[in-house]
């Protein structure tokens, strides 16, 4: 393929390829001239030109496949527009002549086709320059059109449509010409050929004037024409064609030249409306004439026509835009109501034609009023709903207070007024649902009354006007959860009242059933009582019922309606009245079956009806119960619901009888009834009816095969059954799109009527499965069959197999015994039916059964294979592949695939080929996939041959898809056909007319699975791999240049797909402009550019997926774009100004899919992720835009007052006042969502800044790189914004932004609050802002505020006064005085806290308010104790102020205040929680109050840690105080019991400092166990006087025996605990994992800081341990204490630099100490069993310098050194003076002494100096005499080894202050020796004369050393000096050289050889004080 990129064509390379190479060939050579021509200089275009031509026109002879002649069109066009254009005339004759061309062969229309593709690019890019001859070719192309087929129709249309593009005005001359070619296209049979005559209509508008004036009428008419029989894409060009001329009729100023010229005349909105009308009410019959049905009201216009229209109203706003509906919407929304009003009874003549006018209309409003208008608008728009309502209302409230019963009745107004009512109403609803608490001062506005009208239309005789005010209550409770209360309140006590009304029962209790379904959705919930307040009103209504004949069945619907509703409030509320509705429910069956003989010999029509919406009623409540509350549904509660099913079954088989006895009125109660039980029993377990199971299914069969039942319901039945992936080769509508609403009535067929409200009220309080959208259940003639068919599945597998095969041999012969459309239908039903129970059964991994079973369900299944329905076609093949897996017998699969060959070899029919090419794909779908080769070549062939059909697009489309699924289920095994399969794609990809889209969708997915098989390979850089992957991009290239939206989103998932597996193949610019074309172009015309919903999920689902590896150059690339972008698109010019991610957001705001919304988001977090740090000016300026567009900044006002008079903080607050300059920024009015999105974003922006540069939380530090680079860019800068955007939101009037405000604001308090403020030292950064938090907050302690809020405001309110930030008492006092107001509520009990909500959202504000305090009053205690310590240390007057003296004291004197009050409410808030969460079977072992651990007892998984820490360091302060303490102490049970507490929080949460905070309060766990034990041993003492101690008790845990309980023992529950935490760390510890009972030798290793801290505190508490125990205790204890010491000193004894120990070592050596001199080892009971065990762990530590061992090298020798030490100076001399460990011990210190490294030596000196030092004699002198000798003789070796450096140095040094050590320790009489010995070396070290004038630093410092020495000894030991010095001459001349010659310099160096000193001393005492 690189051949084909050059300017001519390669023709030497092209002619050497067969046929499909050349098509490929010469598609990638015409892609790479496009891109070259534009990037190839004027003159070497010109010089090539000719040939180029020449080359370019000979193709169009080469029949060349659509893309192609579309490229070369393209080409041809730009090379003219580049180069001269003497030859373009010549170009365009040839064309005209390739068109008039005789020629009408099928081989000679490609040619003629490219040439009028050409014509159409031609002037589309040359334009005017082709002077007059464009009358010749629009003509001969028009003569052309008129023999022309639907691809030359197609062709021609699109070509007239470029070549007015190009010519603009120019053109009138054929402008009427065009304009009828284009009428009679646009009611073509072929609807690709409408959808390209709407295109070329709609250019032809442009500059046509006639259309949009004089012909409006007739264009509007023809419109209305080509909507019938319409398919999707048609009614999308067709109603934009509609929508957008009758807006230029709307705004069009006529110029008065054009009006000379023309009869313009003016057209008014009302004329406008008034023809959109005419279309959706008469459809293309129009108004200019009317057929006698028309007159006679008996004919109705087609739904496609009516769904056309209605989009097209919404293209007609939707152009005119926001701006204009706002301004007009009053006359909008009264004339699009008016289309179900009473002036136009035909809309609404019947209840089918009604529901599917309403939804039409419903779907105007929402997606104009949700689309195009912003916040401030959609207000403005409640209230002229509202208007609406009210009016409508009023003529209501005429009717109904006529005294005449029946004229009230039977009045036209109300019935005719009632359809606009539930558009009104609906609207209303899903206006406030998405507004949330920003229409709350809407609602708050009395003088609206808004609320009191919803509730007065709820009593309206029509029942759908009931339960659309209904869903309106339940619309406004979700939006505002604190009306739900009220509005309940409201609800309940109109039904109480109003019980003698049959419309206010049914009105109030939908209203209440519908708010009860809103509880889910609002967090707060309701009051707990409110259940029984409706529980005892429905058992009212239901006893009431029989009491008046005219309001039973009124009060029984009601009843049984409420407690179905009650239901979804779950089993905390249900539990308490399970008993009731369990009897209620008991009560509405007969006892037995005789009582229902007697039921039926005795009632009439009527009590039949009541007793049927009675018992549907009952079932539902049931069904509800079982749907809500799983968790009640134990073995005793399924007992009690199971006795009246039976008779409920048996009910059911006397429908029939009884319906035949009393006629018509019963068949819908008789149907509801049936659907009811259905549902219930699919919900149920099947062995709770298996006694009736046999009944039940022959009930089923009856009604699936029933002989009235006509229609086909498909749509509603199939899809659930049929496979996702196989929906996408059926209709379109299937999927999901913007018009999925209006689009799904024609789904249904106009027979059927869409889901409404009204076919089933109690839906009113379910959760709908699209969003904030109206439920929508179909009629119960349809929803019985679904439900029968799912039930079947079940019933039909848990039957015997007789009876099995029995029921399937009756539904297939029903099938075969009805003729026609009837036999659709049954087959229809029989074949759902068998699918779900297929589905059933391998779902339940079942068994068929017998042969005769298997030969049944493949006749009903081929059956259905060869139905004429596609869908059903589709359900088939899903089922065989479902029979196949329920066999799962190899030779039975392999007959169904032979089946499937034989029907596609020999069948010729369409029919036939789809079913059975995907059967044959599907069948191995649920089988692992296709394992056999020979089976894989026989399928693809076959596939291969159906796929090249092209008489049957759709064969072509149903075999591709086919073969996807063949290459998915392959796998691996495909490879080999991989190259053949991509070149028949590419192949039909450049053949298959554009006509037939569908093809190319299913190409488009075989190409994605091939790229998804090839996968990494396609990294590759063979050949046979390159030629594939250019093979897949040309494909993508060609998909992306189709008309059709969905095969450009295959293309997109393909280039996606690509991206993924070989990124650096794919051209990311082309790419991502590719994708921002499609998303963002003309964005400002339909929500996107694109309609279809899919491509732009695909967009977004690639552009997600770029972002997250290369997000910076996918902005980069998008910006460029827009910079290129020649034309002055709005969109791009926001991506000029805002970048993608500015677009981005918009889209965000304007887009109402829920999972492209998700996607946006997504992508724009990612974005966030990688550039926010380094585009933050950007970032911060997009988030301070939305924000900033608040619906209402009244809130602004109310910053505090008292700041007025502190002029400096003036300017700050600036920060908080409003811009109202909409230019500054394209964010007009975003939604809330979009907002609360965006203050999230803030939050993360921060927390990306802090894993980033410290200068972000620096300003002195940001200030100054600001001013090296400028560009630099630090959050800390853009403070002010931040707070600005914080409190925009914190004080919005809608609570989720309040909530993300506050969450914002909290963040930067926490970030921000230790940043200093450099201008004023001593004073941080956010000082400023005090004002502006205290007035972010206020708004939150409102008493209208909802708990959520004022919860979140408290932890706000505990951070800023516990941040420190505020110095000045006043300024603090106003936030104190938020939380003191708080307090002052939670003190007034119940009464004064809000009943609005349910008790735990009351509890929660409290629990919040009381967390704040105590967080707050935790910091002022710590702050005190702190600021009394600095007193205590400083003296000046400017650290004091610095430590806040004022602030820490009188932060400390408010909370003193009202600390009283804390305690009693902390107090009592734990006693609750401790007695909520504490099981009744333990409430004797804990003591009723002081516990504060229940929290911990029962974490939840979303316990936050923050929660978990503050409860610990809650405990932490309990225990410090002596009381608690004492208590603990004291209470045995209670210790462990906490004890077991933090060892759960320890196991379940991996957080370093939670783990921490545990161990600190176990710390003090331990410590007030000593406290106890000590406290007990002093008093015993005292009591017993001076009695011999060996009289006292034992005292501490083990008492005489030493036994340790586990569960009763404190001591063993702290081992538990520090066990767990150390072999976390060190899993080597724990001998079941080494396997060594021992301490295994493992190479030493470093933990984690955290690690070390937590090892650390465990062995702290383990040192502590012996203390709490009796002496036999503590030798129970001792091992295992000693081998975890031991253990963690050995893993962790690692060579550090500079000899340093690590932390862990460190905390070891220093818990050994403490063992070790633990009283116990000398108590005389356990004297003996201590020195043992002391014994065999100092053996241990011997042990681990094992020279067998290779790990004791990496081994630290000084920290063994030292532990050893540790053992000989604090254990007694027994322990370490037998002579095998004494010798031991010697040969370890000998042994480091020879240890080349420095340090090592040095602290080897160090400890010997503290071991030659010890007091007893039998311990010391052994070392002594062992290891003195060898120290003289190293140091003896000055003369041989000089030091060289610092360390060497020390060496020397140290080892002298050992010998002087053994001068002071030695005997009177043998000191003199040792002097004499000492002497001569100390006089080594000085420097002789020659070297005293140069020596170097090191050597002259050992000198001065030396001196100095010898100055201190000498005159202590003169007369030894004396005779040494005399003895030897040399030593004399030295010594006198050294004093004579340094005498000054030694005066000046003294202090220096102190100081030399001073490290090595210190080192030792530090030692000392550590671990010696």
């Amino acid at each position: 393929m690189e051949l084909a990129h050059s300017l001519l064509l390669n023709e030497e390379a092209y002619n050497q390829l067969g046929e499909v190479q050349k098509a490929e060939f010469i598609f990638e050579w015409l892609s790479y001239l496009e891109k070259l021509l534009l990037a190839t200089s004027r003159n070497d275009v010109k010089e090539k030109q000719k040939t180029l031509v020449e080359q370019l026109l000979s193709l169009l002879n080469s029949s060349p496949g659509p893309p192609t002649r579309k490229l070369l069109a393209k080409n041809l066009a730009i090379l003219y527009s580049i180069g001269d254009t003497f030859s373009v005339y010549e170009t365009i004759d040839k064309c005209n002549d390739l068109i008039r061309s005789k020629d009408d062969s099928p081989s000679y229309l490609p040619t003629k086709l490219a040439a009028v593709v050409c014509l159409g690019s031609l002037y589309k890019k040359l334009g005017r320059i082709l002077g007059n001859t464009f009358t010749d070719t629009v003509g001969n192309i028009l003569k052309a059109m008129k023999s022309a087929e639907s691809q030359g129709r197609y062709e021609i249309m699109l070509s007239l449509q470029n070549i007015l593009n190009g010519l603009g005005a120019a053109a009138a001359p054929c402008h009427r010409e065009v304009y009828k070619a284009a009428r009679s296209c646009l009611t073509d049979r072929s609807m690709a050929v409408r959808c390209a005559a709407a295109k070329c209509l709609l250019e032809l508008q442009n500059e046509a004037i006639f259309m949009w004036s004089t012909d409006l009428d007739s264009v509007a008419t023809l419109c209305f024409k080509s909507f019938e029989g319409s398919n999707y894409d048609v009614r999308i060009s067709v109603s934009k064609l509609l929508g957008t001329i009758l807006a230029r009729a709307t705004i069009s100023k006529h110029p008065g030249t054009a009006a000379s010229r023309q009869s313009v005349r003016r057209i008014s909105l009302e004329e406008v409306l008034e023809l959109l009308g005419t279309g959706f009410l008469r459809g293309s019959s129009g108004f200019l004439r009317a057929s006698g049905d028309m007159l006679k009201g008996t004919s109705s216009v087609s739904r496609d026509v009516r769904v056309g229209v209605t989009q097209a109203y919404v293209v007609f706003v939707t152009t005119l835009g926001g701006a204009w509906l706002e301004k007009n919407f009053a006359a909008f929304l009264s004339h699009v109501l008016s289309l179900v009003s009473q002036s136009h009874p035909k809309a609404t003549q019947t209840q089918i034609d009604a529901v599917c006018c309403r939804r039409c209309v419903s779907f105007i409003l929402r997606t104009t009023i949700g689309g195009l208008l912003g916040e401030k608008a959609q207000l403005a728009a409640v209230k002229d709903i509202f208007q609406a309502i009210w009016k409508l209302k009023k003529v209501m409230d005429a009717v109904m207070s006529d005294g005449n019963l029946d004229t009230r009745l039977g009045s036209t107004d109300v019935a005719a007024s009632q359809h606009m009512l539930v558009c009104a109403l609906q609207e209303l609803g899903n206006l406030i649902y998405s507004l949330g608490t920003t229409v709350a001062p809407l609602l708050q506005d009395s003088s609206t009354g808004l609320l009191d009208s919803v509730l007065s239309v709820i009593p309206h005789p029509s029942i759908s006007v009931r339960l659309a005010a209904a869903w309106c209550l339940h619309c406004i409770a979700v939006a505002l959860p604190s009306y739900l209360t009220p509005l309940l309140d409201r609800c309940l006590e109109r039904l109480t009242g109003l019980k003698s009304s049959p419309e206010a029962v049914t009105g109030f209790s939908f209203a209440v059933a519908a708010l009860l379904g809103a509880v889910k959705h609002c967090p707060l919930g309701i009051p707990h009582g409110k259940g029984k307040i409706i529980m005892t009103l429905a058992e009212d209504l239901l006893c009431s019922a029989a009491q008046n004949s005219r309001l039973s069945a009124q009060r029984t619907q009601a009843g049984w309606l409420l407690i179905a509703a009650l239901m979804t409030l779950g089993p905390a509320v249900v539990s308490h009245h399970l008993a009731r509705v369990l009897l209620l429910w008991k009560c509405v069956f007969p006892a037995s079956p005789k009582d229902l003989e007697t039921e039926k010999s005795r009632g009439d029509s009527f009590t039949w009806q009541v007793t049927l919406e009675g018992r549907a009623g009952a079932l539902c409540a049931i069904k509800s119960f079982v749907s809500h509350c799983g968790d009640l549904l134990t073995e005793e509660v399924i007992q009690r619901l199971l006795p009246p099913l039976p008779c409920a079954v048996d009910l059911l088989t006397q429908l029939s009888s009884i319906l035949k006895t009393y006629g018509s009125p019963l068949k819908t109660p008789s149907v509801v009834y049936r659907q009811r039980l259905y549902e219930l029993l699919i919900l149920l377990p099947p062995e709770t009816y298996e006694g009736n199971i046999c009944a039940i299914l022959k009930e089923l069969a009856a009604d699936l095969t029933a002989p009235d039942i006509h229609v086909a319901a498909s749509t509603f039945l199939l899809p659930p059954l049929c496979h996702q992936d196989d929906l996408l080769i059926l209709s379109p509508l299937l999927q999901e799109t913007d018009h999925r609403f209006i689009e799904e009535q024609l789904l249904l067929g106009n027979g059927i009527a869409c889901g409404s409200l009204e076919y089933d009220p109690y839906s009113v309080y379910e959760k709908d499965v699209e969003g904030d959208s109206v439920p929508k259940p179909l009629p119960p003639a349809l929803s019985v069959i679904g439900s029968a068919a799912k039930l079947f599945g079940v019933v039909c597998a848990h039957v015997g197999v007789t009876q099995r095969l029995l029921i399937l041999e009756q539904l297939l012969d029903r099938i075969k015994h009805t003729k026609g459309a009837r036999q659709q239908v049954v087959q229809l039903h029989v074949v759902s039916s068998v699918s779900s129970f297929l589905k059933y059964v391998a779902g339940s991994k079942g068994c068929l059964g017998p042969e005769e079973m298997k030969r049944f369900a493949v006749t009903i299944v081929t059956g259905a294979l060869e139905s004429p329905s596609p869908l059903l076609r589709c359900a088939a093949a899903e089922a065989w592949a479902r029979l196949a897996q329920v066999v799962d017998d190899g030779a039975f699969t392999a007959g169904l695939a032979q089946v499937s060959f034989d029907k596609l070899k020999s069948a010729r029919d369409v029919v036939t080929r789809t079913g059975y090419s995907l059967a044959l794909a599907s069948l191995h779908r649920y089988l692992g996939g296709i394992s056999s080769s020979q089976h894989l070549n026989s399928c693809v062939g076959i596939l291969y041959t159906l796929a090249q059909d092209s008489t049957s697009p759709d064969v072509q489309t149903w075999a591709l898809h086919s073969l996807s699924l063949i290459i998915d289920s392959a796998g691996p095994l495909y490879y080999v056909h991989v190259e053949p399969t991509l070149s028949l794609i590419i192949m039909l990809l450049l053949n298959v007319p554009p006509t037939h889209a569908e093809v190319h969708q299913s190409l488009g997915r075989c190409l994605n699975v091939l790229i998804t098989t090839l996968g990494p390979e396609l990294q590759g850089n063979s050949t046979s791999i390159s030629t594939l992957r250019t093979s897949c991009l040309l494909g993508c290239a060609v998909m992306q240049d189709n008309p059709d939206c969905l095969v450009q989103a295959q293309a997109i998932s393909c280039l996606q797909q690509l991206h993924m597996f070989a990124p650096q193949h794919v051209n990311l610019s082309s790419l991502v402009s590719c994708l921002c074309e499609i998303l963002l172009d003309n964005s400002v015309l339909v929500n996107l550019c694109s309609p279809y919903l899919l491509l732009r999920r695909a967009v977004l689902a690639c552009l997600r997926q770029l972002v997250q590896r290369e997000a910076a150059e996918v902005s980069e690339y998008a910006v460029m774009l827009a910079k290129d972008s020649r034309e002055e698109l709005t969109s791009d010019a926001n991506i000029r100004e805002v970048g993608l991610e500015g677009a981005l957001l918009i889209l965000l705001d304007k887009e109402t899919d829920d999972k492209l919304c998700h996607d946006i988001k997504e992508t724009l977090n990612y974005m966030l992720t990688s550039m926010a740090v380094k585009k933050l000016s950007l970032w911060l300026k997009l988030c301070k835009d939305v924000l900033a567009t608040s619906t209402d900044f009244t809130a602004l006002t109310c910053v505090d007052t008292m700041q007025e008079e502190e002029g400096d903080k003036g300017d700050d607050t600036s920060v908080l006042t409003t811009r109202h300059d909409e230019k500054s920024h394209p964010f007009t009015n975003p939604q809330w969502a979009t907002r609360v999105f965006t203050a999230e974003c803030v939050c993360r922006i921060i927390n990306q800044c802090e894993n980033a540069n410290s200068a972000h939380f620096d300003i002195a530090l940001a200030q100054e790189m600001k001013k090296r680079d400028s560009r630099s860019d630090f959050l800390v800068l853009h403070l002010a914004d931040l707070i600005r955007m914080a409190f925009m939101a914190a004080t919005d009037h809608n609570d989720h932004l309040r909530l993300s405000g506050l969450e914002m604001l909290l963040v930067v308090i926490r970030r921000f609050a230790t940043v200093p403020e450099p201008e004023f030292p001593g004073h941080v950064i956010l000082e400023q802002y005090q004002a502006n938090v205290g007035a972010a907050l206020r708004p939150a302690f409102t008493s209208e505020t909802p708990p959520d809020v004022t919860a979140k405001a408290c932890q706000v309110c505990s951070a800023w006064i516990a941040s420190g930030v505020v110095s000045d008492l006043n300024d603090l006092r106003r936030v104190h005085q938020l939380l003191v107001s708080s307090l002052t509520k939670i003190q007034a009990g119940k009464e004064a806290l809000s009943h609005l909500y349910n008790e735990s959202a009351s509890t929660m504000e409290i629990l919040a308010v009381l967390k704040a305090w105590a967080e707050v009053y935790i910091i002022t205690v710590q702050r005190h104790k702190n600021h009394r310590q600095a007193l205590k240390t400083t003296t000046c007057l400017e650290d004091s102020i610095r430590y806040g003296s004022c602030s820490s004291d009188g932060l400390f004197d408010l909370v003193c205040s009202d600390l009283g009050t804390l305690s009693r409410l902390w107090l009592a808030a734990l006693q609750d929680f401790a007695l909520l969460t504490l099981p009744s079977e333990f409430a004797s072992q804990l003591p009723a109050e002081g516990i504060s651990v229940e929290f911990l007892c029962s974490l939840r998984s979303d316990a936050t840690m923050e929660s978990i820490t503050a409860c610990l360091h809650a405990l932490q302060a309990l225990l410090d105080v002596p009381w608690p303490r004492s208590k603990i102490g004291s209470n045995q049970d209670l210790g462990i019991e906490l004890l077991n507490v933090l060892h759960r929080v320890i196991l379940t949460r991996e957080s370093p400092s939670v783990q921490l905070a545990s161990l600190e309060v176990v710390m003090q766990i331990i410590c007030a166990a000593q406290e106890h034990v000590k406290e007990k041993r002093r008093s015993a003492e005292v009591d017993d006087g001076a009695a011999e101690k060996e009289t006292l008790p034992e005292f501490g845990e083990g008492k005489d025996t030493g036994g340790l309980v586990p569960g009763k023992s404190l001591v063993f529950a702290t081992l538990e605990l520090c066990v767990c935490i150390l072999v976390r760390q060190l899993p080597e510890l724990n001998p079941k994992l080494t396997g060594s009972p021992g301490v295994k030798a493992t190479k030493p290793q470093m933990l984690s800081e955290d690690g070390s801290r937590l090892v650390s505190a465990a062995l702290v508490i383990l040192s502590e341990l012996p203390a709490v125990c009796s002496p036999e205790g503590s030798i129970s204890i001792l091992p295992t204490i000693l081998y975890l010491t031991i253990g963690v000193l050995r893993e962790t004894a690692v060579k550090l630099p500079g000899g340093q120990l690590s932390s862990t070592v460190a905390a070891s050596l220093q818990a050994l100490k403490g063992i070790l001199s633990s009283p116990m080892a000398q108590a005389e009971k356990s004297h003996t069993a201590w020195t043992d065990l002391l014994r065999s762990a100092l053996t241990t530590i011997l042990d681990c310098w094992d020279p067998g061992d290779e790990t004791h090298q990496e081994l630290d020798e000084v920290s063994l050194l030292t532990a050893i030490t540790v053992f000989i100076l604090s254990t007694s001399p027994e322990v370490t003076t037998i002579p095998c460990l004494q010798k031991r011990c010697i040969d370890k210190f000998k042994a480091t002494l020879e240890i080349k490294d420095p340090m090592v030596q040095i602290k080897t000196y160090q400890l010997l100096h503290s071991i030659f030092q010890y007091p007893n004699p039998a311990v010391s002198y052994p070392y002594i005499y062992s290891l003195a000798s060898c120290i003289m003789e190293k140091l003896q070796e000055i003369d041989k080894r000089k030091p060289e450096n610092t360390a060497e140095l020390q060496i020397f040094q140290e080892g002298i202050k050992v010998l002087e050590t053994l001068v002071t320790v030695a005997e009177e009489h043998h000191r003199s020796q040792l002097v004499a010995c000492l002497l001569p070396i100390l006089i080594s070290f000085l420097l002789d004369e020659n070297a005293l004038g140069s020596p170097t630093s090191i050597m002259r410092s050992l000198h001065d050393f030396a001196l100095q020495n010898l100055m201190e000894i000498g005159p202590q030991y003169s007369s030894v000096f004396k005779s040494l010095v005399a003895s030897s001459p040399a030593l004399k001349a030295r010594l006198e050289a050294a004093i004579k010659g340094n005498q000054e310099s030694v005066k000046v160096k003294i202090p220096t050889s102190k100081y030399t000193k001073s490290p090595g001393k210190n080192s030792s005492i530090q030692l000392k004080t550590n671990f010696l």
